[in-house]
């Protein structure tokens, strides 16, 4: 986690937690193996809020249970669009190895992603986005650094103020319809439409 991040009051979340994975961890000593478990988890209330942790205990109920209790003290707060459906800008994270990069889509793309971040995009809350992992397949490096890259991510009003110019000038303006064009049913038949009768010539 990066310093500086705002202190969030988990009491007032409704976090559901997500297991990513469970590792079994075996220590060697004099007297012959120790064997433990180590679960990463994510948590997230689906509107913006997510955080990340890891247990270890000799039960899968115990790690589990030390992982949700890590994360919760892990969670952040991330910036996305008002509509909650995808993020305001590209971005790529980095940890050890792994490198995660996540782009905005349209509305009805859905979420692009594999295991690891699919887990934290979706506690998030985030419905369309494109994502790639550019490094390390381990899913703590994975999980890492797509935190990495939601912290980076910030509102155009945040933007807008520290810059100290208007709103409008970092929101892209909707593309306006091109005239002339055929209509599509004409071109899906090969027709186009008739033009308007011209006045009957004089006798």
């Amino acid at each position: 986690m990066r310093k500086g991040i705002e202190k969030i009051d988990i009491q007032s979340l409704d976090l559901k937690d997500q297991v990513v994975g469970i590792n079994r961890v075996t220590k060697v000593v004099k007297g012959g193996k120790n064997m433990s478990f180590a679960a990463l988890v994510v948590v997230g209330d689906g509107a913006g809020h997510v955080g990340y942790g890891m247990g270890k205990a000799r039960e899968v109920p115990s790690a589990i249970k030390k992982g949700i209790e890590a994360a919760k003290k892990n969670v952040i707060r991330v910036s996305v669009t008002k509509e909650g459906s995808t993020i305001p800008h590209t971005v790529t994270g980095h940890f050890g190895s792994g490198s995660v990069l996540l782009k905005p889509a349209s509305e009805g793309t859905g979420v692009i992603a594999g295991g690891a971040v699919r887990a934290v995009i979706s506690a998030v809350g985030i419905h369309n986005v494109l994502t790639k992992s550019l490094g390390s397949s381990t899913a703590h490096n994975v999980v890492k650094a797509t935190i990495d890259a939601l912290q980076q991510l910030k509102d155009p009003q945040t933007v807008a103020r520290l810059r100290g110019r208007d709103v409008s000038e970092f929101i892209a303006a909707p593309k306006a319809k091109a005239k002339g064009k055929v209509d599509a049913s004409a071109a899906v038949t090969g027709t186009v439409a008739p033009a308007a009768s011209a006045a009957p010539e004089a006798v």
